[in-house]
């Protein structure tokens, strides 16, 4: 079975698509080259079955994210650094992305850190 034709990026080209001549030719962008949502949940479910889930439990956070820009990453990630948020905005932030953005994986992995954050005081 030819996987090349199973996995596609997160613009829809399959791997055999991304080649270096269609780069070349100006044909592929950076975002041809993104991972999709659906290939990060597969390689999940390939690590969850093969007994790695901590690892699957990761791709599954990554294919939550695939739905963000870069700006908002970069926003939550600024948020996530100790001593730029306050424990009400990291769960206010956690809320929005469970609510709102259909990342659960996300908003947990966010209020585990607050938690932790509010262990080693360094957070409001």
């Amino acid at each position: 079975m030819n996987t090349n034709k199973l996995v596609h990026s997160a613009s829809g080209r399959n791997l055999d698509e991304l080649n270096l001549e269609s780069v070349l030719s100006g044909e592929l962008t950076a975002d041809d080259f993104r991972i999709s949502r659906e290939t990060l949940m597969q390689q999940a479910d390939a690590a969850w079955m093969a007994g790695y889930r901590q690892l699957a439990t990761n791709l599954r956070r990554a294919a939550e994210l695939t739905a963000f820009t870069n700006q908002e990453l970069l926003d939550i990630y600024t948020l996530l650094r100790p001593g730029r948020s306050s424990y009400t905005q990291l769960i206010t932030l956690a809320d929005q992305l469970e609510n709102q953005r259909q990342a659960p994986l996300i908003a947990l992995f966010i209020r585990e850190a607050t938690k932790i954050y509010q262990q080693r005081g360094i957070i409001e």
